[in-house]
Protein backbone atom coordinates (compact mmCIF):
# COMPACT_ATOMS: atom_id res chain seq x y z
CA UNK A 1 0.00 0.00 0.00
CA UNK A 2 1.48 3.47 -0.72
CA UNK A 3 0.60 7.11 1.05
CA UNK A 4 2.29 9.47 -0.50
CA UNK A 5 6.07 8.84 -0.73
CA UNK A 6 6.07 6.53 2.08
CA UNK A 7 4.39 2.82 2.13
CA UNK A 8 2.19 1.15 4.98
CA UNK A 9 1.03 -2.11 5.95
CA UNK A 10 -1.44 -2.91 8.39
CA UNK A 11 -1.62 -5.83 10.18
CA UNK A 12 -5.05 -7.32 12.21
CA UNK A 13 -3.82 -7.00 15.87
CA UNK A 14 -6.11 -7.74 19.17
CA UNK A 15 -6.91 -10.76 18.00
CA UNK A 16 -10.06 -12.76 20.38
CA UNK A 17 -11.99 -16.02 19.85
CA UNK A 18 -15.08 -17.29 21.82
CA UNK A 19 -16.90 -15.39 23.77
CA UNK A 20 -14.62 -12.32 23.39
CA UNK A 21 -14.77 -12.87 19.66
CA UNK A 22 -18.86 -12.65 19.92
CA UNK A 23 -19.20 -9.70 22.19
CA UNK A 24 -16.24 -7.49 19.66
CA UNK A 25 -18.60 -8.45 16.37
CA UNK A 26 -21.94 -8.10 18.72
CA UNK A 27 -20.47 -4.43 19.58
CA UNK A 28 -19.28 -3.40 16.15
CA UNK A 29 -15.63 -3.04 17.72
CA UNK A 30 -13.70 -6.02 15.83
CA UNK A 31 -14.32 -7.73 12.42
CA UNK A 32 -13.80 -11.30 11.90
CA UNK A 33 -10.39 -12.15 10.60
CA UNK A 34 -10.46 -13.92 7.34
CA UNK A 35 -14.06 -14.85 7.47
CA UNK A 36 -13.17 -17.28 10.78
CA UNK A 37 -14.35 -17.78 14.19
CA UNK A 38 -11.72 -15.46 15.22
CA UNK A 39 -12.22 -11.38 15.29
CA UNK A 40 -9.75 -8.54 15.32
CA UNK A 41 -10.17 -5.41 17.50
CA UNK A 42 -7.00 -3.52 16.72
CA UNK A 43 -4.05 -2.82 13.44
CA UNK A 44 -0.86 -2.51 13.70
CA UNK A 45 0.36 -0.11 10.98
CA UNK A 46 3.88 -0.54 9.94
CA UNK A 47 5.42 2.56 8.50
CA UNK A 48 8.20 1.74 5.88
CA UNK A 49 10.41 4.12 4.69
CA UNK A 50 13.67 2.94 1.47
CA UNK A 51 16.79 2.48 2.75
CA UNK A 52 20.09 3.68 0.64
CA UNK A 53 20.18 -0.46 -0.27
CA UNK A 54 16.64 -0.76 -1.83
CA UNK A 55 15.69 -2.52 0.75
CA UNK A 56 12.32 -1.00 2.75
CA UNK A 57 13.12 -0.15 6.41
CA UNK A 58 10.79 -0.19 9.49
CA UNK A 59 10.73 3.65 10.14
CA UNK A 60 8.46 3.02 12.89
CA UNK A 61 5.19 0.49 14.45
CA UNK A 62 1.72 1.88 15.78
CA UNK A 63 -1.28 0.07 17.39
CA UNK A 64 -5.01 1.49 17.42
CA UNK A 65 -8.22 0.30 17.20
CA UNK A 66 -10.00 -0.70 15.06
CA UNK A 67 -12.80 2.42 14.37
CA UNK A 68 -9.52 4.73 15.22
CA UNK A 69 -7.27 2.88 12.15
CA UNK A 70 -9.78 4.07 9.85
CA UNK A 71 -10.04 7.44 11.09
CA UNK A 72 -6.07 7.88 10.96
CA UNK A 73 -6.59 6.30 7.24
CA UNK A 74 -9.22 8.67 6.58
CA UNK A 75 -7.05 11.56 7.89
CA UNK A 76 -4.05 10.64 5.11
CA UNK A 77 -5.90 11.43 2.65
CA UNK A 78 -7.83 9.70 -0.39
CA UNK A 79 -5.52 7.08 -1.39
CA UNK A 80 -4.53 5.96 2.07
CA UNK A 81 -8.09 5.70 2.70
CA UNK A 82 -9.28 3.52 -0.03
CA UNK A 83 -6.25 1.35 0.33
CA UNK A 84 -7.00 0.76 3.87
CA UNK A 85 -10.98 -0.04 3.16
CA UNK A 86 -9.39 -2.36 0.53
CA UNK A 87 -7.60 -4.14 2.81
CA UNK A 88 -10.66 -4.64 5.11
CA UNK A 89 -12.29 -5.98 2.62
CA UNK A 90 -9.40 -8.31 1.80
CA UNK A 91 -8.85 -9.23 5.49
CA UNK A 92 -11.87 -9.85 6.89
CA UNK A 93 -13.76 -11.84 3.87
CA UNK A 94 -12.86 -15.60 3.81
CA UNK A 95 -10.29 -16.73 1.07
CA UNK A 96 -11.98 -19.37 -1.00
CA UNK A 97 -11.97 -22.70 -0.74
CA UNK A 98 -8.51 -24.16 -1.44
CA UNK A 99 -8.25 -27.87 -3.22
CA UNK A 100 -12.23 -28.45 -2.02
CA UNK A 101 -11.25 -27.09 1.68
CA UNK A 102 -13.08 -25.04 3.58
CA UNK A 103 -10.34 -22.14 4.28
CA UNK A 104 -13.18 -20.16 6.82
CA UNK A 105 -13.28 -22.11 9.43
CA UNK A 106 -17.36 -23.19 9.57
CA UNK A 107 -17.60 -25.36 12.60
CA UNK A 108 -14.42 -26.82 14.29
CA UNK A 109 -13.04 -28.24 10.61
CA UNK A 110 -10.22 -25.65 10.84
CA UNK A 111 -7.05 -25.45 10.86
CA UNK A 112 -6.18 -27.89 8.57
CA UNK A 113 -3.07 -30.22 8.86
CA UNK A 114 -0.81 -30.86 5.93
CA UNK A 115 1.37 -34.17 7.05
CA UNK A 116 4.73 -34.43 5.83
CA UNK A 117 5.70 -36.99 3.42
CA UNK A 118 9.54 -36.78 2.55
CA UNK A 119 10.77 -39.38 0.21
CA UNK A 120 14.70 -38.86 0.70
CA UNK A 121 17.60 -39.99 2.35
CA UNK A 122 18.70 -36.16 3.43
CA UNK A 123 15.67 -34.26 4.52
CA UNK A 124 16.95 -32.24 7.95
CA UNK A 125 14.47 -34.48 10.26
CA UNK A 126 13.44 -37.89 9.17
CA UNK A 127 16.02 -38.13 6.31
CA UNK A 128 16.12 -42.12 5.41
CA UNK A 129 13.04 -43.02 7.36
CA UNK A 130 10.99 -43.31 4.57
CA UNK A 131 13.39 -43.27 1.49
CA UNK A 132 11.41 -46.62 0.23
CA UNK A 133 7.96 -46.39 -1.59
CA UNK A 134 6.67 -48.86 0.80
CA UNK A 135 7.35 -46.97 3.97
CA UNK A 136 6.50 -43.42 2.26
CA UNK A 137 2.79 -44.86 1.85
CA UNK A 138 2.41 -46.30 4.92
CA UNK A 139 3.91 -43.55 6.60
CA UNK A 140 1.57 -41.35 4.64
CA UNK A 141 -1.85 -43.92 4.96
CA UNK A 142 -0.84 -43.28 8.47
CA UNK A 143 -0.91 -39.86 8.87
CA UNK A 144 -4.30 -39.93 6.68
CA UNK A 145 -5.51 -42.12 9.39
CA UNK A 146 -4.49 -39.76 11.81
CA UNK A 147 -6.28 -36.56 10.91
CA UNK A 148 -4.29 -34.99 7.79
CA UNK A 149 -6.24 -33.25 5.58
CA UNK A 150 -3.45 -33.31 3.08
CA UNK A 151 -0.51 -34.79 2.68
CA UNK A 152 3.07 -33.46 1.55
CA UNK A 153 4.91 -35.84 -0.87
CA UNK A 154 8.42 -34.53 -1.63
CA UNK A 155 11.51 -36.29 -2.83
CA UNK A 156 14.23 -33.46 -2.70
CA UNK A 157 15.39 -32.13 0.33
CA UNK A 158 15.44 -28.46 0.86
CA UNK A 159 16.82 -28.26 4.13
CA UNK A 160 19.97 -25.31 4.39
CA UNK A 161 22.90 -26.44 2.78
CA UNK A 162 21.06 -29.33 0.69
CA UNK A 163 22.68 -30.29 -2.77
CA UNK A 164 19.97 -30.41 -5.65
CA UNK A 165 18.78 -33.40 -7.17
CA UNK A 166 18.28 -34.90 -10.42
CA UNK A 167 14.99 -34.67 -11.82
CA UNK A 168 14.87 -38.03 -13.14
CA UNK A 169 16.03 -39.15 -9.63
CA UNK A 170 13.16 -37.09 -8.09
CA UNK A 171 10.97 -38.77 -10.21
CA UNK A 172 12.00 -42.08 -9.22
CA UNK A 173 11.29 -41.39 -5.67
CA UNK A 174 8.08 -39.36 -5.56
CA UNK A 175 5.72 -41.30 -8.66
CA UNK A 176 4.76 -44.59 -6.78
CA UNK A 177 4.66 -42.88 -3.59
CA UNK A 178 1.98 -40.27 -4.87
CA UNK A 179 0.37 -42.94 -7.07
CA UNK A 180 0.32 -45.40 -4.22
CA UNK A 181 -1.44 -42.80 -1.92
CA UNK A 182 -3.88 -41.55 -3.79
CA UNK A 183 -4.79 -45.20 -5.09
CA UNK A 184 -5.91 -45.09 -1.11
CA UNK A 185 -8.39 -41.96 -1.19
CA UNK A 186 -5.41 -39.55 0.14
CA UNK A 187 -5.00 -35.74 -0.49
CA UNK A 188 -1.97 -35.08 -2.16
CA UNK A 189 0.40 -31.97 -3.01
CA UNK A 190 3.40 -31.94 -4.57
CA UNK A 191 6.69 -30.33 -2.98
CA UNK A 192 8.64 -29.33 -5.62
CA UNK A 193 10.46 -26.96 -8.10
CA UNK A 194 11.08 -28.81 -11.50
CA UNK A 195 8.38 -28.66 -13.81
CA UNK A 196 8.81 -32.39 -14.60
CA UNK A 197 7.86 -33.38 -11.00
CA UNK A 198 5.13 -31.04 -11.08
CA UNK A 199 3.63 -32.78 -14.26
CA UNK A 200 4.39 -36.61 -13.28
CA UNK A 201 2.89 -35.95 -10.04
CA UNK A 202 -0.48 -34.43 -11.16
CA UNK A 203 -0.87 -37.53 -13.98
CA UNK A 204 -0.05 -39.82 -10.68
CA UNK A 205 -2.80 -38.49 -8.73
CA UNK A 206 -1.51 -35.28 -6.89
CA UNK A 207 -4.33 -32.45 -6.14
CA UNK A 208 -1.90 -28.90 -4.97
CA UNK A 209 1.72 -28.22 -6.69
CA UNK A 210 3.82 -26.83 -3.39
CA UNK A 211 6.85 -24.96 -4.53
CA UNK A 212 9.36 -23.46 -1.95
CA UNK A 213 10.08 -20.90 -4.62
CA UNK A 214 7.69 -20.17 -5.28
CA UNK A 215 7.32 -21.42 -9.25
CA UNK A 216 10.51 -19.24 -10.16
CA UNK A 217 13.11 -21.98 -10.16
CA UNK A 218 12.11 -23.80 -13.50
CA UNK A 219 10.93 -20.95 -16.04
CA UNK A 220 8.40 -23.81 -17.24
CA UNK A 221 6.70 -24.82 -13.85
CA UNK A 222 4.53 -21.37 -14.19
CA UNK A 223 2.55 -22.33 -17.60
CA UNK A 224 2.27 -25.89 -16.44
CA UNK A 225 0.70 -24.52 -12.92
CA UNK A 226 -1.69 -22.57 -14.99
CA UNK A 227 -2.51 -24.92 -17.67
CA UNK A 228 -3.53 -27.67 -15.17
CA UNK A 229 -5.79 -25.77 -13.32
CA UNK A 230 -3.83 -27.52 -9.83
CA UNK A 231 -4.03 -25.17 -6.96
CA UNK A 232 -0.29 -23.78 -5.61
CA UNK A 233 1.42 -23.02 -2.96
CA UNK A 234 3.41 -19.91 -3.18
CA UNK A 235 6.51 -19.71 -0.77
CA UNK A 236 9.41 -17.53 0.08
CA UNK A 237 12.75 -18.00 0.00
CA UNK A 238 15.75 -15.80 0.00
CA UNK A 239 18.20 -18.02 -2.23
CA UNK A 240 18.35 -21.63 -2.55
CA UNK A 241 18.83 -24.26 -0.21
CA UNK A 242 21.91 -24.95 -0.39
CA UNK A 243 23.32 -21.51 0.31
CA UNK A 244 20.15 -19.62 1.89
CA UNK A 245 21.60 -19.51 5.41
CA UNK A 246 24.78 -18.15 4.70
CA UNK A 247 23.95 -14.55 5.67
CA UNK A 248 19.95 -13.88 4.68
CA UNK A 249 19.77 -10.17 4.96
CA UNK A 250 16.08 -8.01 5.22
CA UNK A 251 15.70 -4.52 5.34
CA UNK A 252 12.58 -5.52 8.01
CA UNK A 253 11.66 -9.43 7.38
CA UNK A 254 7.72 -9.59 7.63
CA UNK A 255 6.78 -6.63 4.88
CA UNK A 256 9.59 -7.63 2.63
CA UNK A 257 7.99 -11.43 2.31
CA UNK A 258 4.54 -9.68 1.89
CA UNK A 259 5.47 -7.96 -0.80
CA UNK A 260 7.73 -10.92 -2.48
CA UNK A 261 4.62 -12.95 -2.56
CA UNK A 262 2.47 -10.14 -3.40
CA UNK A 263 4.58 -9.53 -6.73
CA UNK A 264 4.11 -13.34 -7.34
CA UNK A 265 0.34 -13.61 -6.58
CA UNK A 266 0.24 -10.94 -9.44
CA UNK A 267 2.72 -12.48 -11.51
CA UNK A 268 0.32 -15.84 -11.29
CA UNK A 269 -3.09 -13.98 -12.01
CA UNK A 270 -0.98 -12.74 -15.73
CA UNK A 271 -0.26 -16.48 -16.36
CA UNK A 272 -3.61 -17.27 -15.97
CA UNK A 273 -3.83 -18.83 -12.34
CA UNK A 274 -6.99 -18.21 -10.82
CA UNK A 275 -6.08 -16.58 -7.38
CA UNK A 276 -8.58 -18.78 -5.31
CA UNK A 277 -5.56 -21.56 -6.50
CA UNK A 278 -3.43 -19.53 -4.32
CA UNK A 279 -2.12 -20.06 -0.84
CA UNK A 280 0.72 -18.34 0.06
CA UNK A 281 3.45 -19.66 3.17
CA UNK A 282 6.26 -16.88 4.44
CA UNK A 283 8.85 -19.62 4.55
CA UNK A 284 10.30 -19.62 8.25
CA UNK A 285 13.64 -20.87 7.75
CA UNK A 286 13.85 -20.97 4.63
CA UNK A 287 16.74 -17.99 4.16
CA UNK A 288 16.27 -16.28 7.49
CA UNK A 289 18.18 -16.08 10.65
CA UNK A 290 17.23 -16.51 13.56
CA UNK A 291 15.10 -13.07 14.49
CA UNK A 292 13.95 -13.17 10.89
CA UNK A 293 11.68 -16.48 11.96
CA UNK A 294 10.63 -14.54 15.25
CA UNK A 295 9.66 -11.35 13.76
CA UNK A 296 7.63 -13.30 10.81
CA UNK A 297 5.95 -15.53 13.63
CA UNK A 298 5.10 -12.44 15.49
CA UNK A 299 3.54 -10.81 12.38
CA UNK A 300 1.46 -13.77 10.77
CA UNK A 301 -1.64 -12.13 10.80
CA UNK A 302 -0.12 -9.37 8.21
CA UNK A 303 -0.24 -12.27 5.23
CA UNK A 304 -3.90 -12.02 5.60
CA UNK A 305 -3.98 -8.67 3.70
CA UNK A 306 -3.25 -10.94 0.50
CA UNK A 307 -6.64 -12.15 0.57
CA UNK A 308 -5.27 -15.82 0.31
CA UNK A 309 -5.53 -18.43 3.14
CA UNK A 310 -1.93 -18.64 5.18
CA UNK A 311 0.56 -21.93 5.62
CA UNK A 312 2.88 -21.77 8.01
CA UNK A 313 6.10 -24.90 8.87
CA UNK A 314 7.32 -24.30 11.53
CA UNK A 315 7.46 -28.16 12.74
CA UNK A 316 10.48 -29.30 13.86
CA UNK A 317 12.71 -26.74 12.55
CA UNK A 318 16.41 -25.43 13.65
CA UNK A 319 14.95 -22.25 15.96
CA UNK A 320 13.01 -23.59 18.03
CA UNK A 321 16.10 -25.63 19.01
CA UNK A 322 17.93 -22.22 19.49
CA UNK A 323 15.27 -20.86 21.80
CA UNK A 324 15.72 -24.24 24.43
CA UNK A 325 18.61 -26.73 24.49
CA UNK A 326 19.65 -27.11 21.29
CA UNK A 327 17.81 -30.65 20.87
CA UNK A 328 17.98 -32.47 17.77
CA UNK A 329 14.91 -32.22 15.37
CA UNK A 330 12.86 -35.41 16.37
CA UNK A 331 12.96 -34.32 20.18
CA UNK A 332 11.09 -30.25 18.83
CA UNK A 333 7.66 -31.70 19.27
CA UNK A 334 6.91 -29.29 22.09
CA UNK A 335 8.20 -26.29 20.75
CA UNK A 336 6.59 -27.16 17.27
CA UNK A 337 3.19 -27.11 18.72
CA UNK A 338 3.72 -23.98 20.62
CA UNK A 339 5.02 -22.22 17.61
CA UNK A 340 1.62 -24.00 15.26
CA UNK A 341 -0.72 -22.44 17.82
CA UNK A 342 0.63 -19.21 18.45
CA UNK A 343 0.11 -19.16 14.40
CA UNK A 344 -3.26 -20.24 15.26
CA UNK A 345 -4.09 -17.53 16.93
CA UNK A 346 -3.54 -15.10 14.06
CA UNK A 347 -6.04 -16.95 12.12
CA UNK A 348 -3.27 -18.65 9.91
CA UNK A 349 -5.10 -21.65 8.01
CA UNK A 350 -2.48 -24.55 7.79
CA UNK A 351 -0.01 -26.05 9.28
CA UNK A 352 2.12 -28.45 7.69
CA UNK A 353 3.64 -30.82 9.94
CA UNK A 354 5.93 -34.18 10.56
CA UNK A 355 3.59 -34.87 13.71
CA UNK A 356 -0.19 -34.93 12.75
CA UNK A 357 -1.67 -37.04 15.41
CA UNK A 358 -0.26 -34.74 18.23
CA UNK A 359 -0.70 -31.75 16.34
CA UNK A 360 -4.45 -32.39 16.07
CA UNK A 361 -4.91 -33.52 19.75
CA UNK A 362 -3.36 -29.67 20.39
CA UNK A 363 -5.65 -28.04 17.77
CA UNK A 364 -8.49 -30.13 19.53
CA UNK A 365 -8.12 -28.25 22.61
CA UNK A 366 -7.73 -25.10 20.97
CA UNK A 367 -10.41 -25.52 18.99
CA UNK A 368 -12.97 -26.47 22.32
CA UNK A 369 -11.38 -22.79 24.05
CA UNK A 370 -12.64 -20.84 20.43
CA UNK A 371 -15.85 -22.10 19.63
CA UNK A 372 -17.35 -20.45 16.53
CA UNK A 373 -19.06 -16.94 17.69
Amino acid sequence: MTAFTRSFHLRPLGIVGGAAAAAALESGAGQRLAGGRLAYTACGIFLISEGEDGAGKLETARVLPLAETISWADREGDATAAAMHDWLKRVSVSPPPFAGLALDCPAGSLPLIMGIVNVTPDSFSDGGDHADSASAIAHGIEMWEAGADILDVGGESTRPGADPVAVEEELERITPVVRGLAERGARISIDTRHAAVMVAALEAGAQVINDVSALTHDPESLGVAAKSGAPVILMHMQGEPRTMQDDPRYGFAPTEIYEYLSARIEVCAAAGIDGANILVDPGVGFGKSFDHNVDILSCLSLFHGLGCGILVGVSRKRFLASLSRDEAPKDRLPGSLAAALAAVDQGVQMLRVHDVAETRQALSVWDALNPVP
